[in-house]
């Protein structure tokens, strides 16, 4: 039975997750496809590591040019991760006329156009499932089940540490450093969890999936951007108590000329889909026209769940090759730059929740509720906190109905300059996802 040699760059936490399935699972993939998937080198900067599996040592090689240059490697498999060498080894593989299949989603997210754009001028397969969501199929729901769909919107938790943290610090009653040092502690969290923490990482991914959905090409550079490394669990507790749950979600959302692309924490009905959602797991809200609404849930990283997208891409990969079972749509991708613009945050409107910092004396309340009037914010609720002790700031928490971004910031700095607020106000945005 023939054999397609692939060649791995990279042999990390994923990559050797690649090799074990397409081990294990030789059987069962070559009675399902008729071939037998074989990596014939594998790209290491250390050949002499001792790893946690046993591989051939004549498989492992330092130069990239030994698969590039390879005729007998058909499918080149980008697991390195970051932009550089990556991007270019990627290029250089499509124009050297292999398939591709990548978990990058660095490159696609800030050059996916570039990329997109060779693989297409090279009539190549660029497979990139496990870029977003780990083991979630989510691109190829969006890219075959559901390609007779308008996607209106997507909306996710995308990123498995900081939804441990938050489900950490909700359930546990600790503080963020605390939950953080956990997440690291169990491999959930990077010895640098930067990239997940300040939101980079989802927005990495919502880029890719809104790019995917609406036809216009994002970078992860234009997606509204805060993270959760402010996150107090004074909050967590007060949203609670109004019936909600804070979640760090990755939104992608359609109007008739403009998207919205943001990730933010926000605050969400603790009786929607997405509010149970706990630990590493993660979630994809897609609303299309004619479908409506499906949830996609699972883990989101991980060594087995991204081989799994892996070899499901190097399988597509396969048939494109050698039963040349080429797709009847448009792959992997064009864009039409001009078909969208990108809603600015400040035109975008929320309802809003309110933490101020006050002195508790009469007529504070009234002060910032001045403030909000001023600038068309309306309050739905208010709870009020009385000191424990003598010139002790105490806690004003409000919930607004919507009002416009670029309102509430104006608002929030006039309140902050106050004499009577002692901190800065803490703000999140409430979504009634229903």
């Amino acid at each position: 039975m023939k054999e397609v040699k692939i060649g791995l760059l990279g042999f990390g936490t994923v990559g050797t997750g690649v090799y074990e399935l397409l081990e294990k699972n030789r059987e069962v993939i070559k009675e399902r496809i008729g071939l037998i998937p074989v990596v014939k080198r594998i790209l290491v900067r250390d050949p002499k590591k001792i790893r946690s599996i046993s591989v051939s040592p004549e498989i492992f090689t330092t130069s990239v040019e030994d698969i590039l240059e390879d005729p007998e490697i058909s499918i080149v498999c980008e697991l390195i991760g970051g932009i550089i060498p990556a991007k270019e080894y990627v290029l250089k593989a499509l124009q050297k006329g292999k398939e591709v299949v990548t978990a990058n989603k660095a490159i696609l997210a800030e050059y996916g156009d570039e990329i997109w754009g060779e693989a297409l001028k090279r009539q190549r397969f660029l497979g990139f499932e496990a870029s977003v969501g780990g083991g979630i199929p989510i691109i190829k729901t969006l890219r075959e089940a559901l390609i007779g769909n308008k996607i209106k919107s997507i909306v996710g938790i995308v990123n498995g540490t900081t939804n441990y943290i938050l489900t950490k610090m909700l359930e546990e009653k600790t503080d963020f450093k605390e939950a953080l040092k956990e997440a690291q502690k169990k491999g959930y969290a990077e010895a640098d969890p930067t990239l997940d923490i300040n939101g980079m990482d989802a927005a990495h991914k919502i880029a890719i999936l809104a790019s995917l959905s609406f036809g216009s090409f994002i970078k992860a550079s234009q997606v509204y951007l805060e993270g959760i490394e402010n996150i107090d669990l004074i909050d967590l507790n007060f949203a609670k108590n109004f019936g909600y749950v804070i979640k760090l979600l990755a939104f992608a959302i359609k109007h008739k000329n403009d998207i919205e692309v943001r990730v933010h924490p926000t605050l969400i009905p603790e009786n929607h889909v997405l509010a149970s959602i706990r630990l590493n797991y993660n979630a994809f809200y897609v609303t299309g026209d004619f479908v409506g609404d499906v949830l996609l849930y699972g883990l989101g990283a991980g060594k087995e769940p991204t081989a799994s997208a892996v070899v499901s891409d190097l399988i597509t990969a396969i048939e494109f090759s050698f039963f040349k079972k080429k797709p009847f749509i448009k792959y992997p991708l064009t864009f039409d730059e001009k078909r969208y613009k990108i809603k600015p945050m400040e035109e975008v409107e929320f309802k809003y929740y309110f933490r101020f910092s006050a002195v508790d004396k009469p007529g504070v309340l009234s002060k910032i509720s001045g403030v909000l009037g001023k600038y068309n914010i309306s309050i739905a609720s208010v709870v009020q906190i009385g000191r424990q002790k003598k010139k002790q700031a105490v806690p004003i928490v409000m919930l607004t109905h919507e009002a416009k971004e670029k309102n509430v910031v104006k608002a929030l700095q006039e309140i902050d300059s106050l004499e009577v607020v002692s901190a800065p106000t803490k703000k999140y945005r409430i979504m009634d996802l229903s």
